[in-house]
């Protein structure tokens, strides 16, 4: 006998939620790299700004920073005043507009982004999975990413 799929309308077991699994898996993830950040004194969303910052040349924009994580501006702010005062990026306002402030890194945010690199074979060594299957994992969750930003509804 074919197994039925549950109706649309048909909660799934917690387990069975795809949201559920990422929220889970990004918890474990976060949980994996909190002693290398602990370490270096910073927080995850801290690392994400300093690897964005490091992929910019000339820095960026509070703006593009905030496009950059799919995130709002005013939670990019307090992140680069933390990082500014821990001497890690400098913060300047655009002369041809004051509303817009430039990030850059420090020599010193450099040095600390070169002492976190990217965390990703931590991720490998303790999931056991491969770093191909691990590329195809996040290749398949980018996809999703995007086609539900996509497929947002246009403001009211």
């Amino acid at each position: 006998m074919p197994i039925r799929s549950p109706a649309v309308s048909d909660p799934l077991p917690l387990d069975d939620q795809l949201c559920f699994s990422l929220y889970a898996a990004t918890i474990a993830i976060n949980r994996a790299y909190k002693p290398v950040l602990d370490r270096l004194g910073i927080t995850y969303p801290q690392f994400l700004v300093l690897q964005t910052l490091n992929e910019a040349e000339d820095g960026c924009s509070i703006g593009a920073i905030a496009d950059r994580l799919a995130l709002e501006p005013s939670t990019i702010t307090p992140l680069a005043k933390r990082l500014e005062a821990a001497g890690l990026v400098t913060r300047v306002r655009n002369p041809a507009d004051e509303r817009q402030v430039r990030v850059r890194l420090t020599d010193a945010g450099k040095a600390r982004w070169a002492e976190t690199g990217c965390l990703g074979p931590l991720i490998v060594e303790r999931s056991g999975m491969t770093p191909d299957r691990l590329a195809a994992l996040n290749t398949e969750v980018a996809a999703l990413r995007r086609a539900l930003a996509d497929s947002r509804p246009a403001p009211s």
